[in-house]
């Protein structure tokens, strides 16, 4: 029995704090991996570096830059060559200007959205955020913010709207939004972006009227490399030049170069709030590793080499979503349970799968989206992430498939063992 004593010894956020559901259930599935089950994992947003191996040329450099012992401490915000990497890599792609003293490395995307919030939010300060979406409910919860979350519909494509912010915009600090969307694969329109900036603009319009706290946008475009066919990624500070003052990004190579282990992230933003992100990181040593950053600022400089990877990254990214997302269709017709989204952008294929009140040739009655979860990943083998491991309702039938471990060879497999699993239930 736990004494008082032990009780009152930890804080009330370690108390609280509830740790990542996915990687919860995606260690769950490496163990029943470990005793040597053929488990089908597209859980975890991360790449099997033998499927989806970073570019050789990044490889190389990493392996001469640590050979050339640039292994000690690198500068706080980055280094500077790949500050100016990061730099004319962001005008070349995305049509965005930011100076090196405007760009900060950290290492991967996570520390960057931590010194976001930290940089920018206050205890009970309110932070609008979609659910399903990733971590925004654990980051706002480490900053002992409000929530003001908006719950997201299959019919606009699990994207915010602006009519959806609009109601709450008055009393918030701070939106953030992803696109690429994580987990639903989605991205946002450019008419869709820019009614969500007008709409920030004009209320921050009305806070310098008021002399009230200006309203921030942090916006994660990790995946932003990652749109197929003629889907094109909208940043707001491109489609305005007014929100620049507004808005942080999130970025790096971990998803567009399969560099998730590398960790190399960056933040772009006013220089007043990058500065004040630097000086939080300083005290966090969330630094990107030395010799990593001195890789990436060379692979960055190599257009040649940087497209031609993306190119094929993207082409196996969407060979993999194509042929999943045409599979759950084709259950979809034949009158199955079974509802998808067309992928758009990112490693993910949002489908629907509502087995609740189904009983199994066991027996049992599943009765709720766990036991669907369970019986998936026990009867097809195939593990996926329910939405309500991102905030959304733990009712919900919705789930996120994850194809940056998934060998082309085994969607046939994955998709027949969920089809049959689904006909032997009653």
């Amino acid at each position: 029995m736990e004494t008082l004593e032990n009780v009152q010894s930890i804080s009330y956020l370690a108390e609280n704090i509830i740790g990542s559901e996915i990687v919860k259930l995606a260690g769950e599935v490496n163990a029943l991996i470990a005793k040597g089950e053929k488990i089908y994992n597209l859980t975890v947003g991360d790449f099997n570096p033998k499927i989806f191996p970073i570019p050789k040329e990044l490889k190389e450099y990493i392996i001469s830059a640590i050979e050339d012992d640039q292994t000690n401490y690198p500068p706080a915000d980055g280094i500077a060559d790949l500050r100016v990497a990061v730099s004319n890599l962001l005008k070349r792609r995305f049509d965005l200007n930011y100076l090196p003293d405007e760009i900060l490395i950290a290492s991967g995307a996570r520390p960057v959205i931590y010194s976001i919030f930290k940089a920018l939010v206050d205890p009970n300060d309110e932070v609008i955020y979609p659910v399903p979406s990733w971590n925004n409910n654990h980051y706002t919860f480490l900053h002992n913010a409000q929530h003001k979350l908006i719950t997201v519909k299959p019919e606009n494509k699990f994207m915010l709207t602006a009519a959806d912010i609009e109601p709450h915009i008055k009393t918030a600090r701070m939106i953030a939004l992803c696109s690429p969307q994580n987990p639903t694969g989605t991205v946002f329109t450019e008419a869709s972006l820019k009614s969500i900036c007008e709409l920030i603009l004009n209320e921050n319009k009305r806070r310098q009227l008021m002399g009230e706290k200006a309203l921030y946008l942090m916006y994660d475009q990790i995946y932003a490399e990652l749109t197929f066919g003629d889907i094109k990624h909208y940043n707001p500070v491109s489609l305005f030049q007014d929100m620049r003052p507004y808005t942080v990004f999130v970025d790096g190579i971990s998803k567009s170069l399969s560099a998730t282990g590398i960790r190399v992230g960056w933040a772009m933003g006013p220089k007043r709030i990058i500065d004040k992100m630097k000086a939080i990181l300083s005290h966090v040593g969330a630094w990107a590793p030395k010799a990593e950053q001195v890789a990436t600022a060379k692979f960055l400089g190599q257009n040649t080499a940087y497209d031609s990877f993306l190119i094929q990254q993207k082409k196996n990214i969407y060979t993999r979503l194509e042929a999943l997302y045409i599979g759950f269709h084709q259950m979809k017709t034949e009158g199955l349970p079974v509802d998808v989204i067309t992928p758009e952008g990112a490693i993910y294929l949002t489908v629907k799968i509502d087995l609740k009140g189904k009983t199994t040739i066991t027996g049992q009655t599943l009765e709720n989206t766990k036991d669907v979860t369970a019986y998936l990943l026990n009867t097809a083998k195939v593990a996926m992430v329910p939405f309500y491991a991102f905030g959304a309702d733990v009712e919900s039938a919705w789930y996120r498939i994850s194809v940056g471990t998934c060998r082309i060879e085994e969607v046939h497999a994955i998709l027949d063992g969920i089809n049959q699993s689904i006909i032997a239930l009653k």
